[in-house]
């Protein structure tokens, strides 16, 4: 297909995949402001059960953002202050400060070099006497390999919180993300597979106490009104938010196979000098977000600015670097795979309703870039 490479590309619209249910969107709205019931209402109880039916989980538990899912699902598990819970430092700030904000302290391992998920053969040697948790993330939509993490969470005494934000309807083995841990928690930020027109989360389980705690801790530790046994905060999904997410639930397994049409299409374009997605035999991966790696990143990210072609880096420094994170003093843990994956990844535009020209323009235009560095190479040679 002989497509310019000058198309104007953005990286995500959001829009598109919502175009079509606009007005069902709008019947969710008024039946809620009908209604005159905003907080922990029906619409939360139905979307509760519709996506905890989803995810083949027995429980979900609606939360303010992802970030809390986080937060509330470890302090259901009675993790504070003195504890460690182990996770990566390629991820999303979120899911380390989730941990911090318990008083306990973040432990950092590697990561795989090809999903860049949790690296099982790092874990055992991370553990000590102050574990309490081990916290894999799920990212780009590629489920993290769960099977020896829970093997050794099982043998070890440890819990195990899925960060599933990037994973709706991810698939490991036959299995939902969110349904392997002790608990799984989702985002359900605007640009998720599964988005919110706001900040909202969930956490699912198969556990009753844990989901009851979660209940409890969601709703300012609150068994009826004016009545609190325990401690709680204040992170509820409200009612505008679960009802538009009811609308939008059945069109999420769609929504992925056109991920994974999207992505299998630049598969077959980007054979040349760059190191691509992976999709391990066993597991099926949402492509929340579509991540190449190449030595010549940044070149590159400046070769498709000036086509107007939009990508983002996910993500250029590792939680480790971060300065909010010093006082841990985790800046001397070595973390190779995590750091070289920071100098050299970069996502490329991918979303449902994203035409097929466009990914032919970001196929043709990193072609182009790579053909001129080679001739360019070669003259240097010469």
């Amino acid at each position: 297909m002989n497509v310019k490479s000058t198309m104007n590309v953005v990286f995500n619209d959001l829009q598109a995949s919502a175009r079509d249910i606009q007005p069902a969107l709008h019947a969710a709205l008024r039946r809620v402001l009908d209604s005159g019931w905003y907080i922990l209402g029906q619409e939360l109880e139905r979307f509760e059960e519709e996506f905890a039916g989803y995810c083949t989980v027995q429980h979900c538990i609606g939360v303010g953002s992802g970030t809390e899912a986080l937060h509330l699902a470890l302090k259901a598990c009675g993790i504070g202050p003195g504890d460690e819970v182990i996770t990566v430092s390629h991820t999303f700030i979120a899911t380390a400060l989730a941990i911090t904000w318990t008083g306990a302290r973040p432990v950092f391992v590697d990561i795989d070099s090809e999903t860049y998920t949790m690296d099982p053969l790092q874990l055992e040697r991370a553990i000590t006497s102050k574990s309490r948790a081990i916290l894999p993330v799920h990212l780009y939509g590629q489920c993290a390999d769960m099977d020896p993490i829970m093997d050794l969470a099982r043998k070890r005494g440890l819990w195990v919180i899925e960060d599933a934000a990037q994973a709706h309807g991810a698939i490991y083995k036959g299995h939902k993300a969110g349904s392997m841990g002790d608990m799984g928690c989702f985002s359900f930020y605007p640009t998720k597979n599964l988005g919110a027109c706001g900040d909202a989360g969930a956490v699912t389980t198969n556990n009753p106490e844990l989901a009851a705690k979660l209940r409890l801790l969601r709703n300012y530790g609150q068994t009826e009104k004016y009545c609190h046994p325990t401690l709680g905060y204040n992170s509820r999904l409200d009612e505008v938010q679960a009802a538009l997410l009811r609308v939008k639930l059945p069109y999420l397994n769609a929504w992925n196979t056109e991920r994974r049409r999207l992505a299998n299409l630049y598969h077959s374009l980007l054979t040349r000098d760059i190191h691509t997605p992976i999709e391990r035999s066993e597991s099926e991966p949402v492509y929340h977000l579509y991540v190449i790696r190449t030595s010549q990143r940044d070149r590159l990210q400046a070769h498709l600015n000036t086509r107007q072609i939009s990508t983002l880096i996910h993500y250029p420094i590792p939680i480790h670097r971060q300065q909010a994170f010093q006082h841990f003093h985790v800046d001397t843990i070595r973390l190779p795979i995590t750091e070289a994956a920071a100098t050299k990844v970069l996502s490329l535009p991918l979303y449902p309703g994203m035409p097929d020209e466009a990914v032919h323009a970001v196929g043709t235009t990193i072609s182009e870039f790579f053909c001129a560095e080679s001739e360019l190479n070669a003259e240097a040679i010469r």
